[in-house]
C-alpha cells in the first residue's frame, strides 16, 4: 500500500499522473468553492459547530464523483 502511493507520488511530482491536470484541478477547486460556501453560510446558524462542518463535508464528497466522472489517469 504505501509503495503504491509512493509511486503514485512520484508520477505526480514528475508531472506523468494526470492526462488533464487543469481539469483535475478545476473540477476540485469547484467542489471546495461549494464546500467552503456551505460551510460558512451554516456556520452563521446558531448550531453547533460540528454540524455545519459534517453537512459540507458531505456534500462536498458526494459531489466529487459528479465532478471527476470524466477523469483519467495515465
Amino acid at each position: 500500500m504505501l509503495q503504491l502511493g509512493w509511486f503514485s507520488l512520484k508520477l505526480l511530482l514528475k508531472g506523468k499522473l494526470f492526462r488533464d491536470p487543469v481539469y483535475f484541478l478545476r473540477q476540485t477547486t469547484i467542489a471546495s468553492g461549494v464546500g467552503t460556501l456551505i460551510l460558512v453560510l451554516l456556520a452563521q446558524l446558531e448550531i453547533p459547530l460540528c454540524i455545519p462542518i459534517t453537512a459540507s463535508s458531505i456534500i462536498t464528497g458526494g459531489m466529487m464523483p459528479f465532478l471527476l466522472k470524466d477523469f483519467r489517469m495515465k
